[in-house]
C-alpha cells in the first residue's frame, strides 16, 4: 500500500482492481448490496482478494480509494449513485466557469466532480484539515488533472486561528473538531473563517457551497452570514444535517430567515436555494 504521505506515490492505475475485485465491485453496483450496511462486508471481500487501495473512476474523476477505514471512500467505491442527488443539485446551479466551495472536502468526492463541471476557467475551493485525508485529496486532484480545484489545508471555523481535531480510527471522514475534553488522537490544525477562505482565493462570488464538517456547520455558517457581504452568499447550498444535535445554533433556520428556502432533503443532507 502506498503511504499517505509518500512524496512520490505510485501513479494512478498502479492499484487498478484485479479481475475478481472488479467483479465484486460490479456486482455491488448492480445490486442492493451497495447500501451502507453491506459496504464493510464488501470491503472485507475485496481485501481478501488483494489488500491495499483501489484506483477507480468516480463521477468522471480519478480516485485512489483507501476504503478499509473510510465510509466516504467505501460509499463512492461500491455505489455509483453515492451523493448523486446532491451533486446534480449543485451542478444545476453552477455555470461553466463558475465558483464552488467544498468545506470538509474529504478525498474529493464532491470537489473533483464539481471541478470537472466548472471547467478550466472555473474555480472549486476544497477545504480539508486532516493531513492524511488532505494528502489523499491532493493525489486524487493531481491524478485527475483538475488544476481548477484549489486545496486549502485548514479547518473551516468561526475564527482565524487554530482548532483541535480528533481522528476517528474507524472512519477517517468522521474526524472532527474538538471543543471539550481531548483524547490521544487529537492534534492542532489551522482554522479559517469561510470569508477569509474566499478572500484568499480571490473569489468575488460563490455559485454553490457544500459543507460537511461533522457538527461544526453552525459555527462556520452563522458567523459567515452575519459578517460577509451578501455578494459572497452562495446561491445553492448542501449542508449535512446528521450531526445537527451538536449544533449550538440552528444555522438552517438562520439561513431561511435570510432568504434561503429548503427545496430538498436526503438521508444525510439538506438542499437550500437562495431567493
Amino acid at each position: 500500500m502506498t503511504p499517505d504521505h509518500d512524496p512520490s506515490p505510485a501513479p494512478f492505475g498502479a492499484f487498478t482492481p484485479n479481475a475478481p475485485q472488479a467483479l465484486v465491485i460490479r456486482m455491488a453496483h448492480g445490486s442492493g448490496l451497495k447500501r451502507g450496511a453491506f459496504r464493510p462486508m464488501l470491503t472485507r471481500a475485496v481485501d481478501l482478494l488483494r489488500t491495499g487501495p483501489l484506483d477507480v473512476d468516480y463521477q468522471g474523476a480519478h480516485f485512489r480509494f483507501y476504503h478499509q477505514a473510510s465510509a466516504t471512500e467505501r460509499g463512492a467505491l461500491f455505489n455509483p449513485d453515492y451523493n448523486r442527488e446532491e451533486l446534480e443539485f449543485l451542478r444545476s446551479h453552477i455555470p461553466l466557469g463558475g465558483v464552488a466551495v467544498d468545506l470538509g472536502a474529504n478525498v474529493g468526492t464532491f470537489a473533483l466532480p464539481l471541478g470537472r463541471h466548472v471547467g478550466p476557467t472555473g474555480l472549486v475551493i476544497a477545504v480539508e484539515p486532516h493531513p492524511v485525508t488532505h494528502a489523499r485529496l491532493g493525489f486524487n486532484r493531481n491524478a485527475s488533472g483538475l488544476v481548477q480545484v484549489k486545496l486549502v489545508a485548514a479547518a473551516a471555523g468561526e475564527i482565524d486561528g487554530d482548532v483541535l481535531i480528533e481522528t476517528d480510527g474507524d472512519n477517517l471522514g468522521a474526524s472532527h473538531v474538538v471543543t471539550g475534553p481531548t483524547g490521544s488522537e487529537t492534534f492542532r490544525v489551522p482554522a479559517l473563517r469561510l470569508q477569509t477562505i474566499l478572500e484568499r482565493a480571490g473569489a468575488t462570488h460563490v455559485d454553490a457551497l457544500k459543507i460537511d464538517v461533522e457538527g461544526f456547520e453552525d459555527r462556520v455558517l452563522t458567523c459567515f452570514f452575519r459578517d460577509a457581504p451578501a455578494a459572497l452568499w452562495p446561491r445553492a447550498v448542501v449542508i449535512e444535517h446528521l450531526s445537527r444535535d451538536e449544533w449550538q445554533n440552528d444555522c438552517l433556520a438562520d439561513m431561511i430567515s435570510r432568504g434561503y428556502r429548503q427545496i430538498g432533503r436526503t438521508r444525510s443532507n439538506t438542499l437550500l436555494l437562495l431567493g
